[in-house]
């Protein structure tokens, strides 16, 4: 199987991934609006500050772009791997600020809302059609067709700006709930931490519980608990506040316990 076909494979089994976000893009700003400004105004900086962190500061872990394309591997990140995350930031911002992503979502089986999906599906849209018009005012040389191509291209790097610093505030966000910044339990590392590649099984083993132990079919029973209530027990030492996409709300009062009356 070409590596096209996997990392597509990769990407749709991204789909069944349990848990969110915990900030999304529509609010990134107000979870943290001093990394957002840096994001806005030093992409770059964050982008590097940012894969370094999701490696826990392990540089020997690093391939380029997470492995995510295939280049990944053969860019001497061996032998420098400073310099290649920053010639990776400053010279393919927009791939480096993916592959984070991806690695996020890969070892805490973080699935993407929709509205976040249509929030990153309208910056690529816009970025395309701002392309296409460019072209079509260079070939046509049309004065009005190119003021209207110039106004489309800054309003396409206007969002692309916004969504990128939104992206990479909602990473930062996610690592401090990892890290336990947030007065939670902190997650604990894996043993040894692995990049996340689009030929690694999914999902992981490692990564945020979720709140509802009926999500695994082959999962015993937790005990001592309550009639009428038994699907809503959460894991031993699991950090509390962490929404899990989709999960079933819980019974509505008087009907948790229905041997009491």
């Amino acid at each position: 199987m070409s590596n096209q076909a996997l990392l597509i494979e990769k990407m749709q089994s991204r789909q069944s991934y349990r848990n969110v976000w915990h900030t999304d893009l529509m609010h990134t700003a107000q979870a943290d609006c001093p990394y957002f400004c840096f994001a806005l105004w030093c992409a770059p900086c964050a982008s590097y500050l940012l894969r370094k962190r999701a490696l826990r500061n392990d540089m020997n872990q690093y391939v380029c772009c997470a492995g995510y394309m295939p280049c990944s591997g053969k860019c001497g990140e061996r032998k420098a791997p400073e310099f290649c995350l920053c010639a990776e930031a400053w010279c393919c911002f927009s791939i480096s600020v993916q592959s984070t992503r991806f690695l996020l979502q890969d070892e805490f089986n973080i699935q993407t809302t929709k509205c976040d999906n249509c929030i990153i599906g309208f910056m690529v849209v816009l970025q395309q059609l701002a392309c296409i018009c460019s072209i079509i005012a260079c070939l046509v040389g049309n004065d009005e067709l190119s003021a209207a191509s110039n106004a489309l291209n800054c309003a396409a790097d206007l969002v692309f700006c916004t969504v990128c610093g939104c992206m990479q505030t909602q990473h930062k966000v996610e690592m401090d709930k990892r890290d336990g910044m947030f007065g939670d339990v902190t997650m604990q590392p894996p043993a040894q931490v692995v990049m996340s590649r689009f030929d690694q099984p999914t999902p992981p083993a490692v990564g945020y519980p979720p709140h509802y132990p009926n999500q695994y079919p082959n999962q015993a029973p937790y005990p001592n608990v309550p009639p009428g209530y038994p699907n809503q027990a959460p894991y031993p030492g699991q950090a509390p506040g962490y929404p899990v996409y989709g999960a079933p709300p819980p019974p509505a009062y008087g009907q948790q316990y229905p041997h009491y009356g």
